[in-house]
């Protein structure tokens, strides 16, 4: 008979090492299941940096999850005795007749949230390293800032351990089964058991989520960090993160961290991934046009001394709005998957939510519009 606990995580990422430390922290007997170590550069939680904000374009019902979020990353990083969430604030630009700005005055208006308005001759003056047309809008957002993405894994990861979770690292899970009485997780080294299942499988989600009417397909998104010439591009000179929607894409970034260079990629765009084992991690020239076309037009002075690139993957939804519910075939599976690119900053309060369901307390009205029902037919 296989080992039995309350509750296994597949999974190990970013909500998966939420969710296994306050699980374990709640009591319940846990083990987490990862063909990778926590922190790896593999899936979509690495790359130094991941941005958090408030005012959220993409929908304003995130709002509530946002402010929770934000609450257990400050305590995250309190109880690691080092900050693990940094302020600085982010500048959004975008043309008149875009969607970026619009969308975030309806979410500031709609929460009460501070969302000051810029021309773009005032973002130039306060910011002097971003450069927009005369017909473009802006806004700042002082909320903002970024999470030590793999030092936030790391430190969950560790959190769990101490709370008794137990881990299987190096091991690919290939299937599992719910029943009446339990579930039973197979991976290529043996099987477990668990009274419930937490699946939190990121790039490997269209397969384990098994969820035939959702599609979650994956694509590559690389990332690059050019040497900052000027202060201006600096965090220590006041730069602050940027997201500029622009007639040819998407693109977002940071300041330099402290001598690691400016970090700035694509949103928009995408190669499409088939498996996500045997990724092209090597840089792609039309990727390093794209970016560096943008940086000519909005970031001018950055070096073009490429310092470093990376790889990282998106697994999109349907709609580009997160997979977070009860699996719609068990009650004793609990979904976290399709997190489109934008969910690193809620992974604190993901892995809240299940755990939450794990012990229990079943699921919070916050999820509703997150939920698998949306995607049924008629």
């Amino acid at each position: 008979m296989p080992e039995r606990y309350d509750v296994i995580c597949v999974g190990i990422g970013g909500v998966g090492s939420a969710a296994l430390a306050h699980m374990a922290e709640r009591g319940l007997s846990v083990l987490g299941i990862d063909r990778f170590p926590p922190g790896h550069d593999r899936g979509s939680s690495h790359g130094e940096s991941r941005i958090i904000r408030l005012v959220y374009m993409e929908h304003p019902d995130y709002v509530p999850l946002l402010r929770r979020a934000y609450e257990l990353w400050e305590q995250l990083g309190e109880r690691a005795g080092r900050p693990l969430l940094h302020y600085t604030g982010i500048l959004y630009a975008g043309p008149r007749a875009g969607g970026v700005i619009p969308a975030l005055d309806a979410c500031a208006r709609r929460h009460g949230l501070g969302l000051e308005r810029l021309s773009p001759a005032e973002a130039a003056q306060r910011f002097p390293g971003f450069r927009m047309p005369a017909d473009w809008e802006a806004a700042y957002e002082i909320d903002a800032g970024y999470l030590d993405v793999e030092d936030c894994v790391r430190t969950y990861a560790a959190r769990a351990q101490a709370a008794g979770a137990d881990f299987r690292l190096d091991e690919a899970v290939l299937d599992w089964e719910a029943t009446a009485s339990g579930v039973e997780v197979r991976t290529n080294a043996g099987r477990y058991a668990a009274d419930r299942l937490v699946l939190c499988p990121g790039a490997w989600a269209q397969d384990l989520a098994r969820l035939p009417s959702i599609r979650l397909p994956v694509l590559r998104k690389e990332l690059a960090w050019y040497a900052a010439r000027e202060a201006h591009h600096t965090r220590a000179g006041g730069c602050p993160l940027f997201f500029f929607e622009t007639p040819d894409g998407s693109y977002y970034g940071f300041p330099d961290l402290g001598g690691n260079g400016l970090k700035v990629a694509e949103h928009t765009g995408g190669e499409p991934v088939e498996n996500p084992l045997e990724v092209d991690r090597s840089p792609r020239e039309a990727d390093r046009r794209r970016v560096e076309a943008f940086l000519d037009a909005h970031v001018p002075g950055v070096s073009r001394d490429l310092l470093r690139q990376e790889v990282c993957l998106y697994t999109m939804s349907p709609d580009e709005h997160f997979v977070v519910d009860q699996h719609p075939e068990s009650e004793r599976v609990f979904l976290v998957a399709g997190l489109s690119g934008h969910g690193f900053k809620f992974a604190s309060v993901l892995g809240e939510i299940a755990a939450e369901w794990a012990a229990g307390r079943g699921l919070p009205a916050s999820i509703e519009f997150l939920r698998c029902r949306r995607f049924a037919s008629g």
